[in-house]
């Protein structure tokens, strides 16, 4: 474990470590709902259980997305991806010599190892997760929705719906109520087009027939 460390803050290793640690962060904190998944510009969503459209102007899938905008994995995951690999590429030619010129070396070849990782996740995003059919705001309107997010409050929040064609988005959502939590069910009844994200309330489960399961 000590040599582990010792790697992993000798050069070049340790010109990534900070920032895997700050990767890794903020996974957590979307585990547990405190942050949102962003998409970017390049990120898109995925209909049906995969990827959905989340963090592009605040709602999934609502026809305002340029060509690019349709399918692939979010921005911050070819971000972390690039960022895991450089790190592990660093430690790995810091660990195998002492010579400063052969760490040296293994700094660009390590950019360029997180390079292609970054490209060749954002096109297998590409083939396999399926684009996004554009959806209308109204659309979603008058649905119940799923809670995704550890909360819902007046400024955060994520909550699953399905369309009338059993394909899925992650929209945002906000609320004045408390008690809307992971797993809880919601009535969109609104959509605020200053803050692009959905008014929901609290919804009794037994009394939706799409319910989202899962």
């Amino acid at each position: 474990m000590g040599d582990f460390v010792r790697a992993a803050l000798a050069f070049p290793a340790v010109l990534f470590s900070f920032a895997l640690v700050v990767v890794a962060a903020y996974w957590l904190l979307v585990l547990i709902g405190g942050v949102a998944v962003g998409h970017g510009g390049s990120g898109g969503g995925h209909h049906g259980g995969h990827w959905a459209h989340g963090g592009h102007d605040g709602h999934g899938g609502h026809g305002d997305h340029g060509p690019g905008d349709t399918a692939g994995v979010p921005v911050t995951v070819t971000i972390s991806i690039a960022i895991a690999v450089t790190w592990f590429c660093c430690l790995v030619g810091t660990a195998l010599t002492e010579r400063w010129w052969l760490r040296a070396a293994a700094l660009p070849a390590a950019l360029g190892a997180g390079w292609v990782a970054a490209r060749l996740a954002r096109a297998l995003g590409r083939r396999f997760l399926k684009a996004e059919r554009p959806s209308l705001r109204a659309d979603f309107v008058g649905r119940t929705c799923l809670i995704r997010t550890g909360r819902v409050g007046h400024d955060f929040g994520q909550a699953e719906v399905r369309a009338e064609d059993g394909s899925t988005a992650l929209l945002q959502v906000r609320t004045d109520e408390s008690g809307l939590v992971s797993g809880s069910t919601a009535l969109i009844f609104d959509y605020d087009v200053a803050g692009e994200f959905f008014r929901v309330t609290r919804f009794d489960s037994a009394l939706d027939p799409d319910r989202v399961t899962g």
